[in-house]
């Protein structure tokens, strides 16, 4: 049997490989704005800037290459969360929250549009996001989160039995599930190939291989030279504590995933999943999959979910991860489809993604600095970054004078506070118990016959700040 790929940043490079690099900065440099980091936020931002500006003098700075991170190393879930929704909802009021949510609705279908435009082929399919329970205690979560989703203005949600789940995905063991039109599948690595030649064929400058090591106002540093801008964006979400001062800003959480070899369609018969949706689940560990384009399943959940000190930023090691966690997904896998049991995994990979500690997603922009910065996206990011670039858009924009205030302006995402995660090591001991509970009470209740969320999982929410 052959071995399993582990790391070489993805699954999703296996085909094409790892793109061909682009300079680096050659010098000190200046420019009307400067934005750090080349996954999807940062592309997305240059994208719409040039496109409502064309005379920007926009630069891009990536550490190692476009979607090196985790735009290139994601589930490829084009969806409509949004995390700390709920959070805004109690800050500011349901109403501005129904608003961002339907900001976030809005974005899946504004991704595929400017895909196509932009002639971006990124296999994607919009078969909606189908989330599925398989204990008691799943399923009366399932119906809390249908409710209050459709109390957030999803209309067009449908929530499923047993029979009409499986009429989707036949899960062993499914209860029930709720799906949502408002969510596609895609290859992320094919998305942000094509947005970065998007992005330099309008004009844009991308530097690659280009650390940058410490952002100030109007001052971007790298081992190479210093770019000097009116504006500086920060879009590095997992990376973001390798920059000076940002050590504690967001937690660099660990996540990984496998792919399968492509299935038959004998085995495709027997596990249904025509509609190519995005599968996720109700346990607190969480799980996320999709069909790919060329028949495979890509499956993915918290590995080893945190490094000490922050050093996932740094020690990154090209998307390795461990046998064991390999081992747990390939279980999760066959939880699912038993039928996989003898199934090879073909690649597995890790990547990071940001967490603030009230686990919100920002986005902000300084006007008396002129420093601006999006993400903490807690895994939500392939659509969460588009509305975070449109946003930073208009930002830029009303300080520069160029227009007012606009609809995407006064989400109430905008310019939130987050507080620093605690000190080393109270940070890693949090993280690890919070997901060792959180991996009791999925334990638990699987065998405990009663619709109760385990009071581990409860307590685990309410210390992480989740909820």
């Amino acid at each position: 049997m052959t071995s399993t790929i582990n790391g070489g940043i993805s699954f999703w490079y296996a085909d094409a490989g790892i793109p061909a690099p682009r300079e680096p900065l050659p010098g000190d440099a200046s420019a009307d704005v400067c934005i750090v980091g080349g996954g999807y936020t940062g592309l997305w931002t240059a994208y719409y800037l040039k496109k409502a500006v064309p005379f920007l003098n926009i630069t891009v700075l990536e550490a190692a290459f476009c979607g090196y991170g985790a735009s290139g190393r994601n589930g490829g879930w084009l969806y409509n969360g949004i995390a700390g929704r709920d959070r805004y909802a109690r800050l500011h009021g349901h109403d501005a929250a129904v608003r961002l949510q339907q900001a976030m609705n809005d974005t899946v279908t504004e991704v595929i549009r400017t895909a196509a435009a932009e002639h971006i082929d990124a296999d994607i399919h919009q078969g909606g996001v189908l989330e599925v329970a398989y204990t008691p205690a799943q399923l009366s979560r399932l119906r809390n989160f249908h409710a209050v989703e459709i109390a957030f203005g999803e209309k067009d949600r449908v929530l499923h039995g047993a029979r009409e789940t499986a009429g989707r995905i036949r899960i062993a063991g499914a209860v029930g599930s709720s799906w949502t039109p408002h969510g596609a599948r895609l290859h992320p690595v094919k998305l942000v190939k094509g947005l970065a030649t998007a992005v330099e064929a309008l004009g844009v400058t991308i530097h690659e291989s280009t650390p940058v090591t410490e952002i100030r106002p109007k001052h971007a540093v790298t081992p190479y030279g210093t770019v000097r801008a009116p504006y500086i964006l920060r879009c590095t979400e997992g990376f973001t504590p390798a920059l000076k001062g940002h050590k504690r800003s967001w937690l660099p959480m660990n996540s990984s995933m496998i792919a399968t070899e492509p299935l038959p369609a004998a085995l495709w018969d027997q596990i249904g999943w025509e509609g190519r949706e995005t599968l996720g689940d109700m346990a607190h560990a969480y799980m996320y999959a999709q069909r790919t384009a060329d028949d495979r399943i890509a499956l993915g959940g918290r590995g080893v979910p945190y490094r000490y000190g922050s050093r996932a930023a740094t020690t990154d090691n090209a998307g390795r991860t461990q046998p064991a966690t390999i081992d747990a997904l390939r279980a999760v896998l066959t939880r699912f489809f038993p039928q996989l049991a003898g199934v090879r995994i073909d690649h597995a990979w890790s990547g990071v993604l940001g967490v603030p500690r009230d686990w919100c997603a920002t986005v902000t922009l300084d006007r008396s600095t002129g420093l601006g910065w999006a993400g903490g996206y807690v895994g939500s990011g392939v659509a969460t970054a588009n509305l975070a670039a449109r946003t930073l858009r208009d930002l830029v924009q009303q300080d520069a004078g160029q227009s007012g205030p606009t609809d995407l302006t006064a989400l109430p995402w905008v310019n939130h506070k987050v507080r620093k995660w605690e000190p080393e090591p109270l940070r890693w001991l949090g993280v690890h118990a919070l997901y060792a509970a959180y991996r009791t009470a999925d334990r638990r209740e699987l065998t405990a016959h009663t619709t109760h969320t385990d009071r581990l999982a409860t307590l685990a929410d309410k210390i992480s700040g989740r909820h």
